[in-house]
């Protein structure tokens, strides 16, 4: 294993967003893996709450020194809170990716998606394997 860290109360995503799940509200982030791998993470760019998602869309982008990566949600639902304070410090990404980096809450309109999601045992595994 390399030398990320998962939560094990926590699902993930093969595009290296995870998703906390408190009721019909979930919580979206990037794995420890995926800002590893990012490296110094210098801008974030979200949809803004009020929007509606379908599964599999897109809410938002992450850029880095080295890349820009779009943000995908599992699940359907409407955006009802964005972390603004990533805006202007978008490192905190990097130094808490499960705490403070946390970047949107969904009001899911449906979490049959999230079956379908990695634990992290699996999502370990997936990411020693790339």
């Amino acid at each position: 294993m390399g030398e990320w860290k998962t939560r094990a109360d926590l699902r993930y995503a093969e595009t290296d967003e995870w998703f906390a799940v408190d009721g019909d509200v979930v919580t979206i982030g990037i794995t420890d893996y995926a800002q590893d791998q990012l490296n110094d993470i210098v801008y974030v760019e979200f949809r803004d709450a009020g929007d509606a998602l379908k599964a599999g869309e897109s809410f938002g982008e992450v850029e880095s020194v080295k890349a820009a990566s779009e943000l995908y949600s599992a699940v359907a639902g409407e955006i009802i809170e964005v972390n603004t304070a990533l805006e202007d410090s978008p490192e905190t990404v990097n130094a808490d990716p499960f705490g403070a980096g946390w970047m949107v809450k969904i009001q899911a309109s449906e979490q049959s998606a999230l079956a379908g999601l990695m634990d992290a045992a699996a999502y370990d595994a997936y990411c020693d394997s790339r």
